[in-house]
């Protein structure tokens, strides 16, 4: 989500400002007077949730350890965090954490809810219910399981509907749009939409300490990492969900 997502930081509460109504335009005699609507906004709040992984290890195992344990400690962290942070940015109820995309409320519109498998024609309509401003910058968002189940889908010659990238690093693409995979998307659903409407916003950077003196009686340091981040979609229209069938 960081890599699809817009990335914004800031210092303290961001507001954005959403428009709430769209201005219509009419026609008017030569020499008619104007008619003025009135433009509404909406503010959306980008809040700062704080996040953590800490732990604990002997100075016995600091000090003696061969293969350099601090570096592997922070990389080990940074990944750690991220996946708290994918998650969040997916399935967050916005509650202490962001607003995920997939969220009942507050997340990408629901296109439409199965009741049988997945069919091609199903993903067609997906395509279809994103508008087509947002078509040209769209790509699905799936786990695993979904894409071994499209995989499968074939058209009405018996051909396989997926497209596999021809060069190493570049994404699948299904009917001509990229698809992206994540652990942490749901299984009971799939995302199609333009993720730069998902806003990221980083209160500061994040943080790494090296805790010396608090658990220094007990012959261990603590090594603590720590971010202030929050994430919502501002425009709900901009992403389009399927809903499966629950099994």
């Amino acid at each position: 989500m960081r890599k699809l997502g817009t990335h914004i930081t800031t210092s303290g509460e961001h507001k954005i400002n959403i428009a709430a109504t769209k201005p219509a335009a009419s026609w008017i005699e030569e020499g008619g007077a104007l008619s003025f609507g009135d433009a509404t906004f909406d503010q959306i709040l980008m809040d700062a949730h704080k996040l953590h992984v800490a732990i604990k290890v002997t100075e016995e195992l600091l000090y003696d350890n061969a293969f350099g344990l601090e570096n592997y400690i922070i990389t080990k962290f940074g990944k750690a965090l991220a996946n708290a942070e994918e998650d969040a940015f997916l399935n967050g109820d916005g509650v202490g954490k962001p607003l995920g995309l997939f969220a009942a409320s507050g997340g990408g519109q629901i296109a439409e809810t199965l009741t049988a498998a997945i069919k091609a024609d199903d993903i067609i309509n997906l395509v279809y219910a994103l508008k087509r401003p947002y078509r040209k910058n769209a790509s699905f968002i799936m786990n695993d399981k979904n894409i071994a189940a499209i995989r499968k889908l074939k058209d009405n010659n018996g051909a396989y509907i997926w497209q596999p990238s021809a060069q190493a690093g570049e994404p699948d693409s299904l009917f001509g749009y990229p698809v992206h995979t994540s652990a942490y998307a749901p299984e009971d659903a799939i995302a199609f939409g333009d993720y730069k409407y998902y806003n990221i916003g980083d209160r500061g950077t994040r943080s790494f300490k090296q805790l010396t003196e608090l658990f220094a009686g007990n012959g261990m340091i603590g090594y603590v990492a720590k971010e202030r981040v929050d994430g919502k979609l501002i425009l709900p229209e901009a992403v389009q969900i399927l809903k499966l069938k629950s099994e």
